[in-house]
């Protein structure tokens, strides 16, 4: 278990009755991650050996083809790190990709633009009633249930490396 992050504290409630939830979803610590965009499948590779698919991810509204741009609605391909978790964010827990990185703002100077950033790993909306959200619908990020991401979050260190691939 990473012990940078904590997880929320999930408590099941019916009518004052003690129930059993379902287990929770684990993954075993993540050594590296590999986002296949066009098959909408994130592979954890564990430090144990370890492999596990994640299937039906979730992407941004033009998940074709590489982000270059603020607004272009697209997910970076390319080589990154997840360096650091936003506990508090708009969305259920977040994991940051460091996007972009020097080439990519270069690229998008050399155009006269700005490259966007803010690219994370993430749950469904903190206000998306139940379930997920349908379709591709982020700005760029990678979205995940709810009960993914928890597992993710507990999984994955700071510094560990992700490739996506289109």
């Amino acid at each position: 278990m990473v012990l940078r992050r904590y997880s929320p504290v999930m408590a099941l409630l019916l009518l004052g009755a003690a129930a059993t939830p379902e287990p929770a979803l684990h993954y075993p610590e993540v050594a590296h991650i590999r986002v296949d965009k066009s098959a909408r499948t994130m592979t954890l590779y564990g430090v144990d050996g370890s492999v596990t698919t994640i299937d039906h991810i979730q992407l941004g509204d033009v998940p074709v083809g590489t982000k270059r741009f603020e607004g272009d609605e697209r997910t970076p391909e390319g080589r990154f790190t997840i360096d650091y978790g936003n506990p508090g964010s708009a969305y259920h827990l977040s994991l940051h990709i460091n996007y972009p990185r020097a080439q990519d703002t270069a690229y998008a100077r050399e155009r006269g633009r700005r490259p966007g950033g803010l690219i994370f790993i993430h749950g469904q909306p903190n206000d998306w009633p139940a379930g997920r959200v349908p379709g591709d619908w982020t700005d760029g990020c990678i979205a995940l249930s709810n009960d993914q991401i928890e597992a993710l979050w507990d999984a994955v260190a700071d510094g560990t490396p992700i490739e996506i691939v289109g």
